[in-house]
């Protein structure tokens, strides 16, 4: 008994000691968790903020890129019309241009002229042949196609129609139209420069929520370990500490038992027979049978008891009766 109460007593103590550490480490874990949920939520409130500002960056370079495409066609504009300008210097100074570089502007304008020279010459001159008529009507035919031709260029670059027969005038008007294109093109650079501006802290603050967002995920990922290794020697403690409780519970049962069975042994011993329900039923059973019961006394000691009890009254009446006729 006194090695049971030791044992239950030494499973006690560590079931006490390991359900308090049971308890520190789900604490533990818990914490973990909640740090893991806060690093999470902080970590979507901030991808959240970065995935906006990426929207805003995005507009913010689509409408950037837009002035810059409207500056290239301003320069180009430019480009075009400064080069009319050297050919026009060019045919000033009596060195004719009539290669595949000549200005588009020019060639329109040469080609309008010979369109307009022919149109008079066909409809003043009255000499002309039927024969060459038709020669300068199949001309003025492929004159009015190259027109065709030339002036869908001409319309795209918005140039100007100058008179090739005042070149100083001509040129001219094709630097002040220059310079108007070129001071457009600044101007929407320095429009463009400006939105960049802009866009630049937003890069800034986008790289920032970047590296944040990398910080908070790997501090989720990190406390969510933590928790997951916390969480599995807490299930393997508690298979330990269910086994000691079992144990304790097998142990209570079994003392309860033997405190049970050492009370009805007792109450067994001090039960008189009157109390005894069975040895009643078998004192009844033998006297239904034999017609006699005998409760643990040889018969013949009991008949020879009952003779000398006999014997003995029997005197006492005679020394009575002696004395009575005395």
């Amino acid at each position: 008994m006194e090695y049971d109460e030791q044992g239950n007593e030494d499973l006690s103590s560590r079931l006490h000691a390991m359900e308090t550490k049971l308890s520190r480490l789900r604490n533990n874990r818990d914490t973990h968790n909640e740090s893991a949920k806060r690093s999470a939520d902080s970590r979507n409130s901030v991808q959240e903020q970065a995935v906006e500002l990426r929207k805003k960056i995005s507009n913010l370079m689509e409408e950037q890129k837009q002035i810059r495409d409207k500056a290239k066609i301003h320069q180009t504009r430019r480009d075009a019309i400064q080069k009319q300008i050297r050919d026009f210097i060019s045919q000033k100074r009596g060195r004719r241009d009539d290669g595949p570089g000549k200005s588009i502007l020019i060639q329109l304008s040469e080609t309008v002229s010979e369109i307009e020279r022919i149109e008079d010459q066909i409809m003043t001159d009255g000499r002309l042949s039927l024969e060459k008529e038709n020669k300068l009507l199949k001309k003025l035919k492929s004159l009015i196609s190259r027109k065709d031709e030339l002036l869908p260029a001409v319309e795209e670059f918005q140039l100007i129609k100058v008179d090739l027969g005042d070149l100083e005038q001509s040129i001219q008007k094709l630097k002040s139209e220059s310079d108007e294109e070129h001071n457009l093109m600044i101007e929407k650079h320095k429009e463009a420069d400006e939105i960049w501006s802009n866009i630049k802290p937003m890069l800034e603050e986008r790289d920032f929520l970047r590296g944040e967002g990398d910080r908070l995920h790997e501090s989720f990922i990190e406390h969510r370990k933590k928790a997951d290794e916390i969480h599995s020697t807490v299930v393997e403690m508690l298979s330990k500490v269910n086994e000691i409780r079992e144990a304790i519970k097998i142990q209570n049962e079994e003392r309860k038992q033997l405190i049970i069975d050492h009370n009805k042994s007792v109450r067994d011993a001090l039960r008189t027979p009157d109390e005894d329900e069975e040895l009643a039923d078998s004192l009844t059973k033998q006297l239904m049978n034999d017609g006699s019961v005998t409760l643990g006394v040889n018969p013949s000691t009991f008949q020879k008891s009952e003779k000398q009890i006999s014997q003995k009254r029997k005197g006492r009446k005679i020394g009575t009766s002696r004395n009575r006729k005395k």
